[in-house]
């Protein structure tokens, strides 16, 4: 079985629902038929390395605040980055940004920090300012069963 972690910070209804869009990839029908997948949901309050370690694959949710990914993301790498870094390195991954209206320290932050931790980029991460709409919604539910289905490969 082939576990992907989805590693998030959602502190609103509207970020919940991203999180919510992400999860959903795991129920689409041609998804399933590719092999035994099993996405994980990991509040990124509560890191585990463990869990990290053991994991094929990792979808990354965050809002951007202040200038850069939100405090508990960050603190989630702060909390595995040297433990994880050389075991997973390779591993595909992917994320989304959501701001209120700008995501560009958000951006270089995640890309620093996974460049950091050798993670492999399996899609285009799903970034936006502005209202949560359908179209962000579908866009991190396919970000996500691509990486799902990346880490059968």
């Amino acid at each position: 079985m082939a576990r992907i972690l989805l590693i998030h910070h959602s502190p609103t209804e509207s970020t919940r629902g991203i999180a919510d869009a992400a999860l959903s990839a795991a129920q689409i029908p041609d998804l399933a038929e590719l092999g035994d997948l099993e996405l994980v949901e990991v509040a990124a309050l509560e890191p585990d390395i463990d869990q990290v370690l053991a994991a094929d694959a990792y979808v990354l949710g965050t809002t951007a605040n202040f200038g850069c990914i939100s405090g508990a993301l960050k603190h989630f790498f702060d909390t595995v980055y040297d433990h994880v870094r050389e075991q997973t390195a390779g591993r595909p991954f992917s994320y989304w940004i959501h701001g209120g209206y700008d995501t560009t320290g958000a951006e270089k932050a995640m890309e620093a920090i996974t460049t950091g931790i050798g993670w492999k980029l399996s899609h285009d991460p799903v970034v936006w300012t502005g209202a949560v709409e359908d179209s962000h919604l579908e866009q991190v539910q396919e970000m996500t069963a691509t990486v799902m289905a990346s880490a059968l490969e």
